[in-house]
């Protein structure tokens, strides 16, 4: 037990140096974030932040008054939530010319991603890494487009958007400051 000391403190100092590369890696790449807005008569709202982490991106989402269970959730081509039932977001993020699928695939939209899982409090949390997306601006990224949420869940395989329903939330995608502290 006389040595005791020594390996416990060998042992928290490797734990702290892991712990300050993983804190280290996290906030590497820019940042992007839109606030939710309830669209199509819902009460939906909520933020998503995108964090660039190696070549994917990092989506995050915190999500309130939706119905329980499974909601499409994807980047829009347009920047715009101005129309009551967000049809001014225009159809999926789609920069490649490919048909609808699963966010896992290689044969998809680029702005096809999982869907949300809200609790029986209408509640839902996501994070996702997800390739295809880039923080920039122009014909392959995403900022200045928006983020929808739907009222019913992805199928992942119906053209041309998954048959997930009528559009309950909407949030422009806008570039965030690397020191900007989130809001959740």
């Amino acid at each position: 037990m006389k040595n005791s000391k020594p390996v416990r403190i060998t042992s928290l100092v490797a734990i702290s140096s892991l712990l300050a590369a993983c804190a280290s890696m996290q906030a590497t790449g820019p940042k992007a974030e839109a606030t939710l807005e309830p669209r199509s008569g819902s009460t939906v709202s909520g933020t998503v932040s995108f964090q660039a982490v190696g070549q994917k991106i990092r989506v995050e989402a915190r999500v309130a008054g939706l119905t329980p269970g499974e909601h499409g959730f994807h980047v829009h081509e347009a920047g715009d939530c101005s129309a009551p039932d967000a049809s001014s977001a225009k159809g999926h993020f789609n920069p490649a010319g490919r048909s609808h699928g699963h966010h896992g695939g290689s044969d998809r939209h680029a702005g096809d991603m999982p869907n949300l899982v809200a609790d029986s409090a209408g509640r839902a949390t996501l994070s996702a890494e997800l390739d295809m997306l880039s923080l920039t601006e122009g014909p392959g990224g995403i900022l200045k487009r928006s983020v929808v949420i739907h009222a019913d869940p992805d199928d992942y395989k119906s053209q041309p958007a998954g048959n997930s329903g009528k559009r309950v939330a909407c949030g422009v995608i806008n570039s965030t400051a690397a020191a900007a502290v989130s809001r959740y």
